[in-house]
């Protein structure tokens, strides 16, 4: 039985449509896609119209984006190595010095070596809309939502964790798409883990500016989808905030 997040999405006012990634053999049952500007991100309005990206690797509208999803190195990296340079290295220095995401070159190097992207399996990676027929290829699932919400499904996110150690949500440095699935790494997908993600100002012009994400592997969407009655999403707390925002509910 595929998780219904139905109820979750009327208590907490998310209005924006799910979006899931996808690994997938083909793409066609994910019609009709569409060509991203540049950054993936550009799609946003897109996702909200059902409408979806591929991306297979070499054929990423990003080259940055095209490394996180596919690990293709930007032509331009591979260009500019040599001998005592590696393509990596390259992309990583490159970065840095035009954007000035770390207090140095070797540290953003570092950060390239310790975080790998993440491997296409199938063929394509597919973002967009939500598709019960094909979950089984569902890797992970985005919510886009203004801060309440997010602290809403935070505290989902928590509702079956009762260590101070080991903590389910993360919150990392990285690239809008890689914070999409990369940044997962080499957790258990077994064990719901989710992302505070659109936090990359790189492609934040993309979203409206009181919209962040959440974006969790399947056993934490699992989860999120089966809070019951008895748990902080009915109690007086949400309804509370709701009404102190002026919103009208039922």
């Amino acid at each position: 039985m595929r998780p219904d997040p139905t109820r979750l999405l009327k208590i907490s006012g998310i209005e924006i449509p799910l979006v899931g990634f996808y690994d997938v053999p083909d793409p066609k049952p994910f019609e009709p896609i569409v060509k991203p500007k540049r950054c993936f991100f550009s799609a946003y309005e897109n996702w909200l119209k059902g409408e979806s990206i591929c991306i297979s690797e070499g054929t990423a509208s990003c080259q940055g984006g095209g490394y996180w999803i596919g690990g293709i190195m930007p032509e331009w990296a591979v260009k500019s190595a040599g001998p005592d340079l590696l393509p990596r290295e390259s992309f990583a220095k490159g970065l840095n010095q035009r954007e000035g995401f770390k207090s140095s070159d070797q540290l953003m190097c570092q950060w390239f070596e310790n975080l790998k992207p993440y491997a296409i399996e199938n063929g394509y990676v597919v973002i967009g809309s939500l598709k019960d027929d094909q979950y089984d290829s569902l890797k992970t699932v985005t919510f886009f939502v203004n801060p309440d919400q997010l602290s809403l499904l935070l505290l989902g996110t928590e509702y079956n964790n009762a260590s101070v150690n080991v903590n389910p949500t993360i919150t990392s440095f990285g690239s809008g798409c890689g914070q999409l699935a990369a940044l997962f790494g080499d957790f258990d997908p077994d064990i719901p883990k989710a992302i505070i993600g659109a936090t990359d100002i790189a492609m934040r012009e993309n979203l409206p500016p009181d919209i962040l994400a959440l974006t969790v592997n399947k056993p934490m969407y699992e989860q999120l989808c089966e809070l019951a009655e008895n748990s902080f999403l009915y109690k007086p707390f949400w309804r509370r905030l709701r009404r102190a925002r002026g919103e009208e509910i039922d």
